[in-house]
């Protein structure tokens, strides 16, 4: 019995190696994409913030 749960296991290790390059161009295509947003975004998120803040102080 041990042993059938012993290559049981190892063969579910065998099988779940993943797909890291995978993984890996979605983080830097995610990465990229924020960055994007980031700089066209940016000036207009710093008024509208500054506007609330303006409104909210008086």
């Amino acid at each position: 019995m041990k042993k059938r749960v012993q290559a049981h296991l190892e063969w579910r290790a065998r099988q779940e190696q993943g797909d890291v390059p995978g993984w890996v161009m979605i983080t830097l295509m995610s990465a990229g994409i924020v960055t994007a947003l980031t700089a066209i975004a940016s000036p207009r998120l710093s008024v509208m913030l500054d506007r609330a803040l303006a409104s909210v102080g008086g």
